[in-house]
């Protein structure tokens, strides 16, 4: 039987899924929950000094839903409202009731070197695991040139994570936002300065709408709104998107996130790179429990490719990843038609005409394909609503 268990910087996890630093680690309470329901480890919500004032506001979340699912979730909240004494109580309190559990502590602070500082120096007292710097919160923070106002710049980035490497007595990830135009150059930056591994991603900044009956914002805080980030699956394919980058350009470790809401999304996210992954909004969604499925499916899908444990499947797609310049011009797949499934909508045929060429037409009433002038684009395998299109060789 394969195993969950893994090592990433001498750090033994028991299994590959983290709560991410958000709601769900806001307290000790809860993640004292999680770790009983089998969560491998949890990142805390992100610990700032004491005097970093922080006013949440009400509402503070608004959503996206496709047939009654949540697919995206924007949220305005801000950091842990928790003193540090808290934490370093709390770390020592669930370390002695599971050992076996990893403890990550993000962390965050104005860009002053005493003061990052006497937030490691605290936390050093206590057996955490690792530190996450939170180089990347797109709202709230940014405002007091914290969090993604950091992040977005080399020179900031690199500069405070080597004045937490100077005191840090435990590896450092850095949170990394995908809301620049190259995430890599981020990440060679805190590379230099010898950061440990990487966290990705967090939030993608966005606006949730406008609301058309009353002109306000979709998230209205008394009529007005602001910019916040966007999580949940609709954000997935960014994440994918950065994790790959980060691994064609390290070999350091990574924590991938972004989108996760099943196994499956998880095993991706390892195939791309990760070395674990955390999971944030499908845990607000749908509660700790979702923890059983996860480990039973990735269980059961590397006993079914004959993986024996992480490692074998970590990077097993980046090999595939090229760009476009690279990619075999002379590749050719056309539409094969499932006469039985087809319901001659002619909705691929609208489609196709409408979308630069003419391949698909009626004859008889019956479907047709001109294979001269098809360029296997597979657009009308993507809008066929009874899946009766394929693409073949």
């Amino acid at each position: 039987m394969p195993t969950l268990k893994t090592s990433v910087l001498g750090i033994e996890f028991e299994n590959p899924f983290l709560l991410a630093s958000a709601p769900p680690t806001a307290s000790i309470e809860s993640i004292d929950k999680a770790f009983e329901m089998g969560w491998g480890g949890a990142v805390l919500k992100t610990i700032t000094p004491d005097d970093l004032e922080m006013t949440e506001v009400s509402p503070r979340y608004a959503t996206i839903k496709a047939k009654g699912k949540v697919i995206c979730l924007q949220n305005i909240e801000l950091l842990s409202h928790k003193t540090i004494q808290y934490w370093v109580d709390g770390i020592k309190y669930l370390k002695k009731k599971h050992p076996t559990k990893v403890i990550i502590a993000s962390i965050m602070s104005p860009v002053d070197r005493m003061a990052w500082h006497e937030l490691v120096l605290r936390l050093n007292e206590t057996p955490v695991d690792a530190y996450e710097l939170n180089f990347s919160c797109p709202h709230g923070m940014p405002e007091k040139g914290i969090g993604m106002a950091i992040g977005t710049t080399t020179e900031i980035s690199s500069l405070i994570t080597s004045w937490v490497k100077d005191v840090a007595t435990k590896p450092v990830f850095v949170k990394l936002t995908p809301n620049v135009t190259d995430i890599t150059r981020i990440a060679k930056a805190v590379e230099q300065a010898n950061a440990d591994g990487f966290a990705a991603i967090n939030t993608v900044q966005g606006f949730m709408g406008i609301n058309l009956e009353t002109l306000e914002p979709v998230l209205n805080v008394d009529g007005q709104s602001t910019y916040g980030g966007l999580s949940g699956e609709a954000v997935k394919p960014i994440g994918f998107r950065c994790v790959a980058q980060l691994r064609q350009n390290s070999n350091l470790p990574i924590l991938g996130m972004g989108g996760i809401t099943n196994w499956q999304d998880a095993a991706q996210y390892i195939a791309l790179g990760s070395d674990a992954v955390q999971i944030c909004t499908e845990v607000m969604i749908n509660g700790y429990e979702i923890i059983n499925g996860l480990k039973s499916g990735l269980l059961n899908y590397m006993e079914s490719k004959g993986f024996n444990n992480i490692s074998e499947l970590k990077n097993i797609a980046i090999p595939k990843i090229t760009s476009h310049e690279k990619l075999n011009k002379k590749h050719y797949v056309y539409p094969l038609i499932d006469k039985e499934k087809c319901v001659s909508c002619g909705k691929c045929v609208k489609i196709c005409s409408e979308s630069e060429y003419h391949a698909l037409n009626f004859e008889k009433g019956c479907l047709n394909l001109n294979q001269e002038i098809c360029v296997g684009c597979s657009l009308c395998s993507h809008v066929c609503p009874k899946e009766a299109i394929k693409m073949c060789c």
